[in-house]
């Protein structure tokens, strides 16, 4: 058994680990070569996130669900690439937005250039994977539109919050089913839609990295709060001095709607105020390490990840089949 990919996944056959290492060299080259400019500083400012690393999820999806059809069919690793610039691209985007210093452990482009380079790098970045995704027939480009519209629409329904009525917890179940499961449903539909599975092959593989994607997302919620040290290179609490509501904050809102108890209230309103003291912040963050809420969260992320797996039921046996399995493990072990 050897290791493989994002989280240590372990791959039980040698030459399906060969086979995705391959494919994620390829990958790696692809997207250093897409990210390539005539002027040096644009390539250097889209190759800032690329060199920085990353868990390069959605490739290994896209590897692993291509183990279902042709694995060596010539759209799999341009399809992998897409995938990972258009996720590359949200990032630059998604840090502008969230005025954030630091993305996998190095700054953050808009921290080391500005707001304006990294709005346009990550539009070079859509760009480029605009123009491979043409080559890869209109079918590919429709899939990606679609995807890309979902991504959108979550990131504005974060955004503007959710209507009156709404209950706020099925409202970021939405949001992140839009801003993190579609592209990773779309690295499970190319993998396999490139490699010419069986149109129920391709179906399963997309509901499959849908719910994978939310459990996905809602394990970085947990490891916010919950890790010591955030795989993504970002610090721990970032999304609490941020002010973003991710699930467990949610979850402690939600009990103390109903429940009422003083100490729950309390900590409602420390969420509410200013947590740019550090001090304050180092509190509010050790509380939420013990609350229920983190708890059922974690539930929350078990559940979605339980789901992803038992999609993949009607799949022949294969160690294609046992990887995309251990994933929905590696996740859940991510949230403790």
């Amino acid at each position: 058994m050897t290791v493989v990919g994002p989280f240590g996944l372990s791959v039980r056959d040698k030459a399906l680990e060969t086979d995705v290492q391959a494919g994620l060299a390829a990958v790696e080259a692809g997207l250093l070569e897409a990210t390539k400019s005539e002027v040096p500083f644009i390539t250097e400012a889209a190759q800032h996130l690329v060199r920085a690393g990353g868990k390069r999820f959605r490739p290994l999806l896209v590897m692993l669900a291509s183990r279902f059809g042709d694995p060596y069919a010539p759209g799999i690793v341009p399809s992998a690439v897409v995938v990972e610039l258009t996720h590359l691209a949200t990032l630059y985007h998604d840090d502008v937005m969230d005025e954030a210093d630091v993305r996998r452990g190095v700054d953050s482009a808009n921290a080391r250039w500005g707001n304006s380079v990294a709005v346009l790098t990550g539009d070079f970045l859509f760009a480029r994977a605009s123009h491979i995704l043409a080559d890869l027939g209109p079918e590919a480009v429709r899939i990606q539109a679609e995807a890309f519209e979902r991504l959108v629409t979550g990131q504005i329904l974060e955004t503007a919050g959710p209507r009156d009525g709404r209950d706020p917890v099925e409202h970021y179940l939405d949001v992140i089913a839009g801003k993190t499961g579609s592209l990773i449903a779309v690295s499970g539909r190319f993998g396999a839609l490139m490699a010419g599975a069986d149109e129920s092959v391709v179906d399963i593989l997309t509901q499959y990295g849908e719910r994978l994607g939310t459990a996905f997302q809602l394990a970085d919620d947990v490891l916010d709060i919950a890790s010591d040290s955030h795989e993504s290179g970002k610090t721990p609490g970032t999304d609490l001095r941020e002010g973003i509501p991710t699930l467990p904050v949610l979850r402690l809102r939600e009990m103390a709607a109903r429940d009422g108890s003083p100490d729950d209230l309390e900590l409602v309103r420390l969420l509410d105020g200013d947590l740019t003291d550090d001090a304050l912040h180092a509190d509010v963050l050790a509380r939420l390490r013990v609350h229920p809420a983190l708890e059922r969260a974690r539930r929350d992320t078990i559940r979605y990840a339980q789901e992803a797996r038992a999609t993949l039921a009607p799949l022949p046996e294969c160690f294609a089949k046992s990887a995309l399995e251990e994933l929905c493990d590696a996740v859940v072990h991510r949230a403790g």
